[in-house]
């Protein structure tokens, strides 16, 4: 047998996955944090419903990442404090995200953490960091699937300018 052949919990962690997994979860953190500040500027109840599903999976994947760091004896990085619910009213309009700006924020957010996750799975050679970071990937992409799907429902996807082939207009 291997040296890294058994249990995988019983092999150490080796430096990219020990940096995968505590940028992540910085970033996690960070972003419950802005979910929760953007839920106070959401208006439309839809997004509100996604901006919730996203802070629970970022609170679960937290959760996960904080047990296998804390397992492998990695101090773990600082947790922004909670955000308090505010009444919508209340924050002036010019101070406002608007519903299309946050919705594109978190459509740039699960894409950004979709290439994070197949960065740490590529790079892991414990099978169960590669099948967290995999289980992270196949949650985040059904999260983006539906906030494209708000997106396109609300109007508020703007798409590129569709490019045309020169050969089609001869």
């Amino acid at each position: 047998m291997g040296i890294l052949s058994g249990n995988p919990t019983d092999e150490p962690m080796h430096y990219g996955e020990v940096f995968g997994a505590w940028s992540f979860l910085t970033t996690a953190k960070g972003l419950v944090a802005c979910y929760q500040t953007q839920l106070n500027h959401a208006g439309d109840g839809d997004l509100q419903k996604l901006l919730e599903e996203a802070i629970q999976g970022g609170q679960q994947e937290i959760k996960q990442i904080e047990a296998l760091l804390k397992q492998n004896g990695i101090g773990l990085p600082p947790t922004p404090p909670e955000r308090p619910k505010a009444c919508l009213d209340d924050i002036p309009t010019g101070a406002r995200f608007q519903d299309p700006e946050i919705s594109a924020s978190l459509s740039k957010d699960i894409a950004t953490g979709l290439v994070s996750c197949s960065q740490i799975m590529g790079q892991s050679i414990r099978e169960d960091i590669a099948m967290m970071f995999g289980q992270f990937h196949v949650q985040k992409a059904a999260l983006g699937a539906k906030v494209l799907r708000l997106n396109k429902e609300k109007g508020w996807l703007i798409p590129p300018p569709l490019h045309h082939s020169k050969a089609e207009d001869c």
